[in-house]
């Protein structure tokens, strides 16, 4: 038996910590033992019903995990490999990382990087991955830090807060956007260089306005994004992944064609497994032990219900590990 969140739709939409045996798990080469996963901006709208994030029930939520495997049909992995999968559907379409035991194809695994243990693997997950993906596209468009300041919205948020954090590494000049004035202090040890409210950024804008930025990494959607590029520099790159103030992109082509700017989508779910690879050794190569201190808060598998309605309400700051074994 094994614990696990389970999200069923009968007769009412709901979350619950239950108790499962191994021969419910779906049918998979892989079985791992699950350490650690996290709670994402995806995992907590599925948890609450939010949005329409899972296809199947009962469904166990979670798009990332990281663990031990404990069986394998499949050549490519052993028992004892330690292991992590981020995204390719789970906790939508297949049983995800909520859990203290998971099975899911071998093509979905990566091992996990040295010197990573899994709990540092799960503190990056998704969010951390996701944010070296969209500075990864920056760097592909040669933005270099000599090119001037570069903006990241939704800054305290995972894939915020590990932006500002990776960026700052990298020696770009960073300004995070956020609707938190009192994470100043935390945005500053991430190394962001200046703070502005979102505030600026989050209500209808100009086609075209000043130009400040020379590279964005956007979280957010909607009227920010449209104004990040507006904003953007002549040649500028901005790096979308988000859509928490929604999917809409209310904006104009002129700063595409007058100043030249980029806009590059970045998915992490589908991501080929060469980039995957190439982005957690970068991330693996930058992080130090103090940051991982710094940017996540653990939290017990029952948790992580009451905590997906404060995810979804914006007062996480960082990242949410969940030790599945607490």
């Amino acid at each position: 038996m094994f614990n696990a969140l389970v999200i069923d739709k009968t007769p009412d939409y709901r979350a619950s910590l239950q108790q499962l045996d191994s021969s419910q798990l779906p049918a998979a080469e892989v079985v791992v033992d699950v350490a650690y996963s996290t709670l994402n901006y995806k995992d907590a709208l599925a948890i609450t019903g939010k949005a329409p994030v899972v296809r199947d029930f009962p469904m166990v939520p979670g798009i990332d995990l990281a663990g031990t495997v404990v069986s394998s049909q499949n050549p490519a992995f052993k028992t004892g490999d330690q292991v992590l999968l981020n995204g390719w559907g789970v906790g939508e379409k297949h049983w995800g990382g909520l859990a203290q035991r998971a099975a899911v194809p071998a093509a979905w695994l990566q091992p996990i990087p040295a010197p990573l243990t899994a709990r540092q693997a799960m503190i990056i997950g998704t969010a951390g991955y996701t944010a070296m993906l969209c500075v990864q596209a920056l760097l592909k468009h040669q933005l270099t830090p000599a090119a001037g300041p570069v903006l990241v919205t939704g800054a305290t948020g995972g894939v915020g807060s590990f932006a500002v954090l990776l960026l700052a590494r990298l020696g770009f000049q960073v300004t995070a956007a956020t609707g938190k004035a009192s994470a100043a202090v935390y945005l500053r040890q991430l190394g962001a260089a200046e703070i502005i409210s979102r505030d600026s950024l989050s209500a209808p804008g100009k086609p075209l306005a000043k130009e400040q930025w020379a590279g964005v990494v956007d979280s957010v959607g909607s009227h920010t994004l449209a104004n990040a590029c507006a904003q953007s520099r002549y040649g500028g790159v901005v790096a979308a992944c988000g859509l928490a103030q929604g999917m809409d992109f209310p904006a104009s082509v002129a700063p595409f064609i007058l100043r030249g700017i980029t806009l590059c989508g970045i998915d992490s779910v589908m991501q080929p497994m060469a980039p995957r690879l190439a982005a957690w050794a970068q991330l693996a190569g930058l992080l130090t032990a103090d940051d991982f201190t710094l940017l996540s808060r653990e939290i017990s598998l029952a948790e992580a219900i009451p905590q997906a309605q404060a995810l979804l309400a914006g007062t996480i700051q960082g990242r949410l590990l969940v030790n599945v074994n607490s």
